[in-house]
């Protein structure tokens, strides 16, 4: 043990435990509408994340302070983090099951199956966040976990994608994941869907062919991915009828596309300059898009700490800390996706605030290739 840990404590360390909430909202949402007889019980996903998480972000303001840097080691080593999240993922499933429950036997109105299918949704979404910090990491068993949490919402590829793809490419206009100066959430969505499951097929079929195997094996970790998702669907299907499949097709929907709300606010605008050798230059904090609002930060395992995290990818949560020359959201993540979803309120918030970080040289900008000259005639710069 590190012999200066006990000299520092994490004053989160017990708030990680928060992040539990949301995987059995479906639960407390059944729990409000038995108490009260209100169907918005149904909405207890969209509620917390979209409803009290702002309202926190609000009232607790902002943390930008980090461990340092002699407990890092410690700090990572404290298995209490790890089960924080292991713990998410059986809870994830039981919510899933009592929803599926819910929507075959609850005899649920039409206006309580949106509710139920948009709370289920979410909780597949903030999986996803889930399996993005157990996908990272070097041990076997976390990375089955995180295909385990991706098989809800159908999106496997992304362990691959985000890994091997997205890390390398970042805030260039390769990557499907980086969203582009002036491009909506709306045209970003199936860019990025497309896009990302393209590139994770390319990545796993160049992998399979130099290791002189198959790209159609269990060899194959998108196959791997599929499976999963295929044998879940079946089995619930089986065991709560046909009736379900539609349920199942939303809440997966819902959930992926939370996802790529979140990467569509992560790197906006944001461009890695190319080196006069042809490559990009190396990614660095300002290619990430920050938030230290805390409340967000703890419902998603400080994924907020973008930049960190993309320096130090196996870095663990609880380690990410925040770095001065990161740029940073007006505030959390929740707030913003809500703002994205609004594409001028998203350009009247974000646009100012890239042209600020690149000194108003919109040349610096990450543009859609195809419309670069017509956006830097506009902005009065003729190239």
């Amino acid at each position: 043990m590190n012999a200066h840990a006990p000299h520092w404590r994490d004053p989160k360390r017990y708030a990680w435990l928060l992040g539990l909430i949301v995987p059995v909202s479906p639960f407390l949402g059944w729990g409000l509408v038995t108490l009260t007889g209100s169907l918005i019980g149904w909405y207890m996903g969209v509620i917390l994340v979209f409803g009290l998480m702002p309202i926190l972000d609000w009232a607790l303001g902002v943390d930008s302070t980090n461990p340092p840097d002699s407990v890092l080691a410690w700090l990572e080593q404290d298995r209490y983090y790890r089960w924080c999240i292991y713990s998410f993922v059986p809870l994830q499933y039981a919510g899933l099951l009592f929803a599926c429950w819910q929507w075959t036997y609850g005899g649920l109105a039409l206006t309580a199956q949106v509710g139920l299918v948009l709370t289920t949704g979410i909780v597949a979404g903030l999986a996803i966040n889930t399996a993005h910090e157990l996908g990272h990491k070097k041990e076997s068993v976390e990375r089955w976990m995180s295909k385990v949490a991706l098989a809800q919402s159908c999106y496997g590829h992304f362990y691959i994608e985000h890994n091997r793809g997205h890390h390398v490419r970042v805030s260039t206009p390769d990557d499907p994941a980086s969203s582009r100066f002036g491009e909506s959430f709306y045209a970003f969505w199936p860019r990025t869907v497309w896009g990302s499951l393209k590139s994770a097929v390319g990545i796993e079929r160049t992998r399979l062919e130099r290791a002189q195997r198959p790209f159609w094996s269990l060899d194959n970790d998108l196959v791997n991915a599929w499976l999963m998702s295929l044998a879940l669907c079946g089995a619930l299907i089986a065991v709560f009828g046909v009736a379900v499949a539609p349920f199942l097709a939303l809440q997966a929907i819902i959930g992926f596309s939370l996802l790529e709300v979140v990467n569509y606010l992560e790197h906006y605008g944001l461009l890695r300059a190319m080196k006069e050798d042809g490559r990009y230059e190396r990614c660095a904090p300002a290619h990430s898009w920050n938030s230290d609002n805390v409340a967000s930060n703890v419902f998603l395992y400080h994924l907020q700490r973008h930049s960190d995290h993309h320096a130090h990818p196996v870095r663990r949560y609880q380690a990410l800390r925040t770095v001065d020359e990161a740029p940073n959201l007006p505030s959390g993540y929740a707030t913003m996706i809500l703002v994205a979803l609004v594409p001028p309120l998203w350009r009247r918030v974000m646009d100012p605030r890239v042209l600020a970080h690149y000194a108003n040289d919109i040349t610096r900008v990450n543009i859609h290739p195809a419309r670069r000259a017509r956006v830097l005639a506009r902005y009065g710069v003729a190239r």
